[in-house]
């Protein structure tokens, strides 16, 4: 709890600091408007201000959780347009204000020690003035990531977007020709706020009709409670050989506060549970094998295996992989993307194909046919889309849900299927 209040303090002080420069460029910004409008603009924008930092800061806390799903996710996105606003215009204004700390701290350094000093030169005389036109392209330019990000919080959180791809296997059995796979990712159902707009993503993975659905971890944010009102709904996806499943970071509560380690334990038990009450087969470092003839199919499943060192490896590939090496396709699940580079390339080199999510595609950025880019690239080699390295393929899912930000600016929801060919 301590840690909590701190890191909540020096957001709140890091805030206020940007809130002090936006109220500056939105006071020159409207200082020609009608005065009632003028004291109208100001209440609302105070009293939203004011109304979303205690709601957020209070996002640790028990009382926020009592909110509403639907008005907790809007606050949270209509405060972290705010941010996004007040942080342009912070580096519209911060630069001046540097050059200008430093000329005066030089004019107080050489009036100290007597160096070329002008007696007529006044302290203020050299520094730049923060302009009418500075200020005012501050406002418009910060507008725009604002209105992107409320955008993004009101109109693209369910917009699913369905992404359909070949993948060519090498020496791919003929009975496996055509072999189907729909995948999701992070659905994070502590975030979810609107269940109707959810079944229509899951009726969505339905209607895809593949031989097999793939869940790829982090089914909550934090609490296998979180998922209680989805389970029914969950539970209505249906694939022909089944519904597989594993974990990613977020489904083991390592980022909360327990009572005590059983109690901790007792929530990822309760989890598996739930995996299974749903009817999907939770794979916890082994696999399943499909036959067809002759022909094997291996489903390898880990637990979390995470290349940064803020995220847990609890994957066990060795126990996962026993028994499935003789399968002509090999295909794994394992949540965060940086596993594919640090173990499976090197040593699993016969895994056709890795299914990935956790990275969401960072939830903004750009997608054109010739161009792609997030911020997630800074954290992740590999954070989007279809990846090959000589006859290995990863596929990094962009996430069902959302985390944070309650909102996708670029980079929409995903629902993918992937269809095995001969390459």
């Amino acid at each position: 709890m301590l840690k909590f209040i701190i890191i909540n303090i020096v957001i709140l002080v890091l805030y206020v600091f940007a809130e002090i420069y936006a109220n500056n460029a939105l006071k020159s910004f409207t200082e020609n408007w009608n005065l009632y409008i003028r004291k109208i603009f100001f209440v609302l924008y105070w009293s939203i201000t004011i109304a979303t930092v205690i709601m957020f800061m209070g996002r640790g806390l028990g009382y926020f959780h009592s909110i509403p799903p639907t008005v907790r996710s809007f606050v949270s996105g209509l405060f972290i347009s705010f941010v996004f606003f007040k942080m342009v215009i912070l580096l519209f204004y911060l630069p001046v204000d540097l050059f200008n700390i430093a000329k005066w701290s030089m004019f107080k350094f050489k009036s100290f020690f007597n160096i070329g000093q002008n007696p007529g030169l006044h302290p203020d005389a050299e520094l730049f003035t923060r302009s009418k036109f500075l200020k005012t392209t501050a406002v418009l330019t910060a507008s725009i990531p604002f209105l992107a990000s409320l955008n993004g919080v009101l109109r693209n959180p369910y917009r699913y977007m369905v992404h359909t791809i070949k993948v060519p296997i090498k020496n791919l059995p003929a009975s496996f020709e055509g072999f189907t796979i729909t995948q999701i990712s992070d659905i994070h159902s502590g975030s979810l706020a609107d269940h109707h707009a959810v079944a229509k993503g899951i009726e969505m993975v339905n209607n895809l009709k593949s031989d097999v659905i793939f869940f790829t971890g982090d089914l909550v944010n934090d609490m296998t409670d979180e998922v209680e009102s989805y389970k029914e709904l969950f539970s209505t996806l249906k694939a022909p050989m089944g519904v597989y499943s594993v974990t990613g970071n977020h489904d083991y509560g390592d980022y909360v506060q327990w009572e005590s380690k059983e109690a901790k334990e007792q929530n990822l038990a309760r989890l598996i549970q739930t995996h299974k009450d749903m009817g999907w087969d939770i794979l916890m470092n082994e696999h399943r094998i499909i036959k067809r003839g002759e022909d094997k199919l291996a489903i390898i499943g880990i637990e979390n295996w995470g290349g940064n060192l803020r995220f847990p490896k609890y994957g066990k590939m060795h126990e996962a992989y026993k028994g499935a090496e003789d399968a002509q396709v090999q295909l794994l699940l394992s949540h965060d993307p940086s596993h594919w580079d640090m173990q499976v390339r090197t040593e699993y080199p016969n895994i056709d194909l890795m299914f990935s999510g956790h990275t969401h595609g960072f939830q903004m950025g750009i997608e054109t046919k010739y161009f792609k880019f997030s911020p997630s690239q800074w954290a992740y080699k590999q954070w989007a889309g279809l990846y090959q390295e000589g006859k290995q393929f990863l596929y990094v899912n962009r996430g069902f849900g959302f985390l944070g930000y309650p909102g996708r600016i670029g980079i929409l929801p995903e629902i993918t299927q992937l269809e095995l060919v001969r390459g």
